[in-house]
């Protein structure tokens, strides 16, 4: 056991920020603190870190009573990164990565030739050993950061706390950084416990996921049993969006004052378009999808109505009626394009049946595998080149019927 807190309290002075905080952390195990902003993960860092004295409860580092540990031999075994700015003057990055020997040199600042070989293999192991001889100011933020995990690196310890470690950073260094994370759990044995903002990147990278919220840990574990749908819409109060596990992200569902437009998908074929519709403003009915299509969780994520079957079932006449009724119901019919087989044929009836209604239908299918599936009945459809122009051209038609209502 690296880390253990007992019904730990954390705050400033006497007033308790969160409460009654259990968790453990193994060796090379990665956990990662979630909570909306002012939730108090910044707070139980600095309490890890004993910047601030716990209002309650005790903090066990390898089983000692931290209170207990003198900071020398502290930072031996932990090292922090925060997201604090640091002014460095004219410190190269060679220079500040061997400040993480300060544990070790002491007051004299003498380094040896270990010393010496531990800041090397520091920089190597987070790909940063071209930057050595470079001014640390004159780094971009994601070589910064970089930099000081190898400063980190270099005391040499058995855990790292890290608060919010990507922030600030584009997508490439915010994927090396958590990348550099997850291979030290498992190459050198070393515990992380990091807080972050990113939902996608904690259910990809870490062993155990801590949800705070509201003064407490509201959830605890493994991050595909803690990182529910529900559970995390509601942990960020998320109103007009959606996150899904399946997808992955938060897919936006803003109140929608357009439409409604009726979406024949299928296979990965209406997940953009759903969004782009969604964008717009439009109130969108979907079907027939198969519930472990992929369009049917963009589906769900945004929560358009769904007429829905079962996977690996042909779609009933039941579900083709209830389609019906939704298409009958929209001002406007959209094919995504997606390809007929045995389970969907009757998606093929559902757009006949839309243009024998006297409905136009806004295909993104190529003209000649309309006209083989759909013979004369083609001359019905509206031909888009891409979702853009499926957008551009939804747009006119609805200003001409507005024109016309007026």
């Amino acid at each position: 056991m690296i880390l253990r807190t007992s019904h730990l309290d954390v705050g400033y002075g006497s007033k308790v920020v969160v409460s009654d905080i259990n968790i453990e952390a193994l060796r090379g195990q990665f956990i990662c603190l979630l909570g909306p902003n002012g939730c108090g993960k910044s707070t139980l860092i600095k309490s890890l870190i004993k910047t601030l004295s716990p209002c309650g409860g005790s903090i066990y580092l390898k089983g000692c009573d931290i209170r207990a540990v003198k900071q020398d031999e502290l930072a031996k075994s932990q090292a922090v990164v925060l997201t604090d700015r640091i002014d460095t003057g004219l410190l190269s990055v060679f220079d500040i990565v061997m400040l993480g020997r300060f544990p070790y040199t002491g007051f004299s600042g003498k380094s040896s030739p270990h010393d010496i070989e531990v800041v090397i293999d520091s920089l190597k192991a987070v790909s940063a050993e071209a930057l050595a001889d470079r001014l640390f100011g004159e780094l971009s933020d994601g070589e910064k950061q970089k930099v000081m995990l190898a400063r980190a690196l270099a005391q040499e310890p058995e855990l790292i706390i890290l608060d919010e470690p990507t922030s600030h950073l584009d997508a490439h260094h915010k994927v090396e950084v958590m990348f550099i994370l997850r291979r030290l759990t498992y190459e050198k044995g070393v515990t992380i416990l990091a807080s972050l903002h990113d939902i996608d990147m904690a259910m990809k990278s870490c062993d155990t996921a801590v949800l705070v919220k509201d003064g407490q840990i509201v959830s605890y574990g493994p991050p595909e049993d803690v990182l529910e749908d529900k559970r995390i819409s509601s942990l960020y109060d998320m109103n007009k969006a959606t996150y899904s596990r399946i997808l992955g992200g938060i897919e936006l569902n803003d109140s929608r004052k357009r439409g409604p437009v009726f979406v024949a998908a299928g296979c990965g074929k209406g997940a953009n378009i759903y969004r782009s519709l969604s964008r717009d403003g439009f109130e969108i009915y979907t079907g027939v999808l198969h519930k472990n299509d992929i369009d049917y969780y963009v589906a769900k994520a945004i929560q358009a109505e769904i007429i829905e079957e079962n996977p690996y079932s042909e779609i009933s006449e039941f579900s083709l009626k209830i389609a019906l009724t939704y298409l009958r119901q929209s001002r406007q019919v959209i094919d995504t394009g997606f390809p007929f087989g045995r389970d969907n044929l009757r998606n093929l009836e559902l757009l006949r049946e839309a243009i024998k209604d006297g409905k136009i239908i806004y295909s993104l299918r190529e003209e000649a595998e309309a006209r083989t599936y759909f013979g004369p009945l083609a001359e019905r459809f509206i031909f888009c080149s891409g979702i853009h122009s499926l957008i551009v051209k939804l747009n006119q038609i609805d200003h001409i019927q507005a024109a016309t209502s007026c």
